[in-house]
């Protein structure tokens, strides 16, 4: 799996995130900023994004470092 492709996932499934990965084969990192999280603990989070992935997780991709973000907080860093 390509960056792009883990990237164009994880869009499609949060139409309204703006995301950023980097990485190649089945090891990940990802940077997903999204209105969604607002409200939810980072569990709640991360939840969200491996859903949108599904069966992918442990399979095609191996490893996920993910880092989830408001809008505000992402605008705070």
């Amino acid at each position: 799996m390509q960056a792009s492709e883990l990237q164009a996932l994880i869009q499609a499934g949060l139409p309204d995130a703006e995301v950023i990965v980097r990485g190649e084969g089945d090891h990940f990192e990802a940077v997903v900023i999204s209105r969604q999280f607002a409200g939810r603990t980072m569990v709640q989070q991360h939840r969200l994004v491996y859903a949108v992935l599904g069966e992918r997780m442990g399979g095609e991709i191996h490893a996920l470092a993910l880092r989830t973000l408001t809008p505000e907080a992402w605008q705070g860093k």
